[in-house]
């Protein structure tokens, strides 16, 4: 028999009283609060066309590679889940995903999704092999709804903004429907340039030749393609970005003589580099990218540490972001340096830094945004973001970079609902953490309640310039 799925109002609080009393009175301050979703990976498509979701696994399953690739660790075919466009029966699918349901206890992925089901869709039983079914249905039925639509859904959850992330050969064409159209909903892009900056990055060389097209440059010179970028970036802020956002697999940065960047770009411009030259080209195109935020005032993101594809199998028949990424280790404090010689003390720069080394928090992270004006800590990313993940980042920051050189929460999803169900997980980690000061008389209790909104909402507005 199926179990009540109940969601207790006190989850993620202080286990101690006293303490969860103090996280209860904070929590009520910021869980109205409107979100602020910065960076994420949500399609524009579903706000531009505003078209039903079509079924329960189309909404939850398959954009989602923190579950399938919990299925495929045990041996669940991602062909049978229907991922990377591969034909499966969408019920089927969601039958694999409730059978296999008990995989995710203790998740983060297992919060998110019991939320979704509680609040979203009124669902009273826990999801299993004996409910899958009436779960398929009642969500497959409400999607049909004009109240679940994409638009309906941003309006209900208070999403006052969404950023997604396009790269520099998209033509923004949802993101022009959205603004014609007349909806008061806020979705806005931010530039990834990757696939134009990463020689390693697949059909790089071909990439170049579009970009050329695309901007009425030729990016087969170095000046060229620097003003290909620019160009671009300011297209992209025609169409509200505020930040940027740069994926590498390390921080590292360069700070390359004009003549140096243009040999080592002829190097690299026809594909084939190597890895020497490539890993030198990405970081020469970070501080290339920090002098331009500097110019026309985008937000920089820097996003290191993942071995991407790291299945290339996996990659060869599924695609990229299809859950085989792998955290490394990823120095700052050396990789950085050159960046900030030239652009460190540039209180007008904003550079939001993220990690997947948790080693890095205290030993350098916190150090250097405690220091230089124009670094700020992203909040605990991907593999971290979970409660134990979002304690370790208040525990190991705090102390020397403070709350206010970090810029709140952003939830970095394809999976539209985990949205406000990962916000809602941040709040009350946060208040738990202020509890926790206020209850051993190391905050005031109405500072902790100003820093709990500052957290939840302020921050991010001020950090991405919203």
């Amino acid at each position: 028999m199926s179990r009540r799925l109940e969601l207790h109002p006190d989850r993620l609080f202080p286990a101690d009283p006293a303490t969860r009393s103090i996280a209860r009175e904070l929590y009520r301050e910021v869980a109205g609060l409107p979100i602020i979703s910065p960076h994420g990976h949500t399609d524009p498509e579903w706000f531009a066309t505003d078209a039903p979701f079509g079924n329960a696994a189309e909404l939850l399953l398959v954009p989602d590679h923190y579950l399938f690739r919990m299925l495929y660790s045990q041996g669940i075919r991602l062909e049978d889940l229907g991922i990377g466009g591969h034909p499966a029966d969408p019920r089927a699918a969601w039958r694999i995903l409730a059978e296999n349901y008990h995989l995710f206890r203790g998740t983060p992925s297992r919060m998110w999704l019991d939320w979704v089901f509680a609040e979203a869709f009124g669902l009273e039983l826990r999801l299993d092999s004996e409910t899958a079914d009436l779960y398929f249905d009642t969500i497959t039925e409400a999607l049909q709804r004009d109240e679940f639509r994409p638009r309906a859904l941003f309006d209900r959850y208070g999403i006052e903004l969404l950023a997604t992330t396009e790269n520099p050969l998209d033509t923004l064409e949802h993101h022009r429907t959205i603004r014609d159209s007349g909806w008061k909903g806020r979705v806005v892009t931010a530039y990834r340039p990757d696939p134009v900056v990463d020689p390693e990055f697949e059909g790089f060389a071909a990439n170049l030749v579009t970009f050329s097209q695309l901007t009425g440059e030729d990016c087969h010179s170095w000046q060229g393609y620097l003003a290909a970028h620019r160009k671009r970036r300011a297209f992209f802020a025609e169409h509200g970005a505020t930040s940027t956002d740069h994926g590498h697999p390390s921080a590292a940065t360069a700070n390359l003589s004009a003549v140096e960047a243009e040999s080592l770009f002829d190097r690299v411009k026809h594909g084939g580099a190597s890895p020497q030259d490539a890993e030198l080209f990405r970081a020469q195109m970070l501080t290339e990218m920090a002098g331009m935020s500097l110019d026309d005032g985008l937000v920089m993101q820097i996003h290191p540490g993942s071995f991407r594809n790291h299945n290339h199998l996996l990659f060869e028949r599924f695609g990229r972001d299809k859950g085989a990424d792998i955290p490394t280790r990823t120095d700052y404090v050396h990789a950085l340096k050159p960046l900030l010689d030239r652009y460190g003390n540039e209180a007008h720069l904003s550079i939001i830094l993220f990690t997947l080394d948790e080693s890095s928090y205290a030993r350098e992270l916190a150090p250097l945004a405690g220091h230089y004006p124009c670094l700020k800590l992203g909040p605990a990313w991907w593999f971290h973001d979970s409660p134990e993940g979002m304690r370790r980042f208040r525990l190991m920051t705090t102390e020397t970079a403070g709350f206010y050189n970090t810029v709140g929460f952003n939830d970095d999803t394809r999976a539209f609902l985990s949205i406000p169900a990962r916000h809602d997980v941040a709040r009350r980690i946060d208040c738990g953490f202020l509890a926790q000061l206020a209850a051993e008389h190391r905050m005031e209790d109405w500072e902790a309640a100003e820093v709990a909104r500052d957290l939840a909402y302020n921050l991010v507005k001020k950090a991405y310039r919203l």
